[in-house]
């Protein structure tokens, strides 16, 4: 071959990959490669092979899944080698099992690791005006994830013991570390929802150093804790909680700030059973909290002043609370994964994972268009954002200012005090409860026939 017969075949080859690099399977991968995420893709990504499915392209493919109202193996497979053959490359096999490898030899601690820098660097470079007084809150709540019922999930993450054997799913626990100003997942931890260790309180202790001081935590009145209040005031972090029911707050004790406003002393209660006695003898004998009454709830804090914060700034400040519900609604039902897909405990968090990185990346371009736009971005529409991008990428072209102004043009609406019944009005389908294991429900048929449906 010639010098100019070379050169030609370069240049082709060039064109192809740069064509290959603006299909579906690696859009995600480009918002990735930005500047400040080379390296942390760099070192988390494992050592590889030149493949059909090399480690980001199947991070990619398998965040489109998580995206994609289908989300079935053969669907993302069929997308790529359509891709591959409308760009001029070798055509690929459409069957899943190279991708499931694919996806199955990902590392944990890559997807993870991605996630939680993906989260934090849109966190710290959150604009100020988007923040509270100046100051950074951070959302905690937990929630449950359901998963198939094979023995693999099931010895990780066993169903509630009130179910019988066959009937039931696994299910799993899940509390989140949410940034108030852009809605990014700064960390989560999973564990199985029931049994030892596994509470939303025990988790959380898990991600006590995604906090920093100066930060402010927003929780529900689950959190409200002695021992939990005490760690984050001696790492200099602020709290705001409904206050727990099971305690009583009488307003004529403590020091007086206001009506039904007061700075009281906590006594320290006794050991919980997880605690060594060293540990316990750490905290301090008492724990100065304010107690507040505001909207017909009672709030705890540990900003004591009145100068930091006033009785309408805490009730203002609790009411975004809400936000976490929202976020986690956005994950687990916008994008789908209120029920994981796989068949082992193992891909399952790497699914759960992927699902975190998928929503810090939509979070990010929300984040963009809000500031191009001079708006906060809890104004924006999520689900808008989300359809937007899979639509954008479907189309091979690469991020413009354009997608950014459409993503800004959809705002949510304002709706305080807003109540809705959590009850349903379509009424499901009139068949039987599978109230015994499926294999036995199966032999049943057989010899009886299916059972009538109840009229």
């Amino acid at each position: 071959m010639d010098r100019n017969a070379r050169s030609r075949h370069h240049q082709h080859r060039k064109a192809i990959e740069r064509r290959a690099r603006s299909v579906e399977a690696m859009e995600f991968f480009n918002v990735l490669a930005s500047p400040t995420m080379v390296e942390t893709v760099d070192a988390l990504s494992p050592p590889h092979r030149e493949r059909l499915y090399p480690p980001t392209v199947a991070l990619s493919m398998f965040m489109q899944q998580t995206l994609d109202a289908d989300g079935s193996c053969q669907k993302v497979v069929n997308g790529w080698a359509v891709q591959r053959a409308v760009c001029g490359l070798k055509p690929s096999s459409t069957r899943t099992g190279g991708y499931c490898r694919a996806r199955g030899r990902l590392p944990l601690a890559m997807i993870r690791g991605l996630a939680c820098v993906t989260g934090r660097q849109l966190h710290g470079r959150a604009r100020r005006e988007w923040s509270w007084r100046g100051r950074a809150v951070k959302l905690v709540d937990g929630t449950g994830i359901s998963m198939p019922d094979t023995d693999e999930n099931q010895a990780r993450y066993p169903q509630p013991d009130t179910q019988a054997d066959g009937v039931g799913f696994p299910l799993a626990r899940v509390v989140v570390v949410i940034c108030l100003a852009t809605g990014a997942v700064l960390d989560a931890a999973i564990g199985a929802h029931s049994g030892k260790g596994t509470g939303e309180l025990s988790l959380w202790r898990g991600l006590v150093s995604v906090f920093e001081p100066g930060d402010v935590m927003l929780a529900d009145a689950l959190y409200c804790n002695y021992f939990l209040i005490a760690t984050l005031a001696h790492a200099g972090v602020d709290v705001l909680f409904e206050q727990n029911g099971s305690r009583v707050t009488d307003f004529r004790r403590g020091k007086r700030l206001g009506p039904r406003d007061h700075v009281v002393a906590w006594p320290k209660p006794a050991r919980p059973q997880w605690m060594t006695p060293e540990e316990y003898y750490a905290f301090p004998d008492q724990l100065q909290v304010r107690e507040t009454r505001t909207d017909h709830q009672i709030l705890v804090t540990t900003m004591t002043g009145r100068r930091r914060a006033s009785k309408d700034d805490l009730a203002q400040l609790y009411a975004r609370r809400w936000n976490v519900e929202l976020d986690l609604r956005n994950i687990k039902t916008t994008m789908g994964m209120e029920v994981l897909h796989c068949q082992t405990p193992e891909m399952n968090d790497k699914e759960l994972w992927v699902h975190m990185l998928a929503y810090n990346l939509i979070r990010l371009l929300m984040a963009q268009a809000a500031s191009n736009a001079g708006v906060d971005p809890r104004s924006l529409s999520f689900k808008h954002a989300c359809q937007l991008w899979t639509q954008w990428v479907s189309s091979g072209t690469p991020v413009e200012p354009a997608l950014f102004d459409l993503i800004a043009q959809s705002k949510v609406g304002h709706r305080p005090d807003r109540i809705e019944p959590r009850q349903r009005k379509r009424r499901p389908k009139p068949y039987p409860w599978l109230k015994k294991h499926r294999v036995l429900a199966r032999v049943d048929i057989i010899l009886y026939g299916r059972p009538q449906r109840p009229k």
